[in-house]
C-alpha cells in the first residue's frame, strides 16, 4: 500500500465526513467499494486499510471473487440487473445484500428460490427516479405499492430500503431533484434504514440528499 493511495483514500473520507456533516452530526455514511473491473489484490489493498463492503454487478464475477476472497470477513453486495436464469448463482454466493430488486416478476422468481433454500436475503428496490429508459427500475409513482406488495408475498425478501442512480444530466440540479424525489420516497416507507444514493461523481450530492450508503467504484480504486 502507497503514502499516495493511503493519502487518496482519506481525501474521500474527507469529502463524505464533510457532506454528512451538513445534514447533520448523527447522519452515517457507509462506503461500498464497486469493484467490478478489479482483481482480488486491489480487493485485498483497501482490505487492509479497513474496507469491508464490496459490490459486483456480474454473478459469476461475484462468484468468482467470493471464492477467491472466502478467508477475508468481506461484506458483498450485489449491485446489477439481475437475470433469472442467475438467481441460483446469486443465492449460492449468499451476498449480505442485493441492491437491485427492479420489478415484482423478478420479485416473486426470487421467493421462490429463497423458500426452497429457506434463505432470507435483505434487498434493496431498485428506484428509477428520473423515469430514464436507459434504466431499470420502479418509478416513484408505483414503488410504494410494489414495496407493500412484494412485503406481502415474499417473506423470504428484506427490504432494507432503496438504491438510485442518479439523474443522467449535465445540470446537477435534475440530479439533485432525483436523490431528493427519493428521499421523499423513502421517508414514506415503514421498517426502512439503508437509503443508497450517490456514485463516485455525485456521492456528495447524494449524502447531503439524505443518502447514507455510496457506491464508489473509480474514485476508491483510481488515483
Amino acid at each position: 500500500m502507497s503514502i499516495q493511495y493511503k493519502i487518496h483514500i482519506d481525501k474521500i473520507f474527507e469529502d463524505i465526513e464533510r457532506a454528512r456533516l451538513s445534514v447533520n452530526a448523527h447522519h452515517i455514511v457507509k462506503i461500498v467499494s464497486v469493484s467490478k473491473y478489479n482483481t482480488s489484490e486491489d480487493i485485498k489493498a483497501l482490505y487492509d486499510i479497513g474496507q469491508r463492503a464490496f459490490g459486483e454487478n456480474k454473478v459469476q464475477d461475484l462468484m468468482q471473487k467470493t471464492e477467491i476472497l472466502e478467508e477475508l470477513p468481506l461484506e458483498w453486495h450485489f449491485i446489477g440487473n439481475l437475470q433469472k436464469n442467475k438467481i441460483n448463482n446469486l443465492i449460492k454466493s449468499n451476498p449480505s445484500m442485493f441492491q437491485a430488486l427492479d420489478s415484482i416478476e423478478l420479485a416473486k422468481e426470487l421467493q421462490l428460490r429463497l423458500s426452497r433454500e429457506d434463505m432470507v436475503l435483505d434487498t434493496l428496490l431498485q428506484i428509477n427516479s428520473a423515469n430514464e429508459e436507459s434504466k431499470h427500475g420502479f418509478s416513484l409513482e408505483c414503488a410504494k405499492d410494489s414495496f407493500d406488495q412484494i412485503k406481502e408475498l415474499c417473506p423470504n425478501i428484506n427490504i432494507k430500503g432503496l438504491m438510485s442512480i442518479g439523474a443522467h444530466s449535465d445540470n446537477e440540479k435534475d440530479t439533485q431533484k432525483s436523490f431528493e424525489d427519493t428521499k421523499n420516497l423513502y421517508d414514506t416507507l415503514d421498517n426502512v434504514n439503508t437509503l443508497s444514493m450517490g456514485m463516485s461523481a455525485d456521492f456528495e450530492l447524494a449524502i447531503k440528499c439524505g443518502s447514507n450508503m455510496v457506491r464508489l467504484g473509480s474514485r476508491m480504486f483510481n488515483y
